[in-house]
Order: C-alpha cells, then structure tokens, then sequence
C-alpha cells in the first residue's frame, strides 16, 4: 500500500472515530460540504476562528467565575456564546457541556459552574488537538500528492 493509501486510510478512520466518540457531529459535515477548490482552507479558517474565540471566551467566564460577585447573567452570556460556536463548528462535547453549564448559571450554582468550565476546557482542549491531528493528516495526504476523502 503506498503512502498516499495509508495517509487516506488514516483519515478515514481518525474521522469515524471522532464522529463515533461524540467530539464531533453532523454540522461540521455540513462545514465541510462548503469548502471547495475556490476556498479550499474553509473548514480551517472557520475552526481557527472558533480556536481563539474559545480561547477568548475561557479566559473571561474564569475571570467572570472568580469575581467577588459573580454576575451570573455575564456568565451566562459567556456559556451561550460558547455554546454556539461550538455547536457551529460540530463540537459536539464541548456543546454539550455547555447546555449543563448554563443550566447551572440559571441555579447560581457557584460549584457547578466551577465544574462546567473545567469540563468546558478539558473537552475544548481534546476537540482542538484532535482537530488539529485532523488538519495535520489532511496536509501530509496533499504534500504526498493525494485527495483528502469526503466523508459521508
């Protein structure tokens, strides 16, 4: 089997993976299915937004968590927003976590909240290197000359 075969097989069963273990679901299909040969970066230049807005967004529900007086409406802001980039891009975990998470900001449940937003970045952490483990596949398969597989 050449190089470009096993690259392509790799994707292949990296991609199920992360659709069978939840990180991802339908609508980063969908995010793929708009990517073409006139945008070919597309889905990279789309999660590389939702990278450093989630980095943006970590950083303030810490901040907001750890005030004083915790302005649970902010801290709410923060989740739902999270909540929909994630969900945008198809993490499914991380979105996930987010509906608990503000399910706990609508109780005031300090503790629970804390708990969230550790959960929240574990599972953005997981879903960035495995995405980033996806975009790095998709390299090698082009530099070795081959096609990144649609997947179905």
């Amino acid at each position: 089997m050449d190089t470009v075969s096993q690259l392509q097989r790799q994707f292949v069963e990296y991609t199920t993976s992360l659709y069978r273990e939840g990180y991802l679901d339908d609508q980063f299909t969908q995010l793929q299915k708009l990517q073409d040969e006139s945008n070919p970066d597309f889905v990279v230049e789309v999660v590389s937004l939702f990278f450093e807005d989630s980095e943006k967004l970590l950083n303030n529900l810490t901040t907001a968590l750890h005030q004083e007086n915790i302005d649970y409406k902010q801290v709410d802001a923060h989740v739902h927003q999270f909540k929909g980039s994630s969900s945008s891009i198809g993490a499914q975990r991380v979105k996930n976590v987010c509906v608990v998470f503000r399910n706990y900001c609508d109780e005031k449940n300090l503790d629970g909240c804390v708990v969230c937003l550790q959960q929240a970045k574990n599972e953005y952490i997981l879903v960035r290197n495995k995405l980033e483990t996806l975009f790095n596949l998709e390299q090698q398969i082009l530099q070795a000359g081959g096609s990144v597989p649609m997947m179905v």
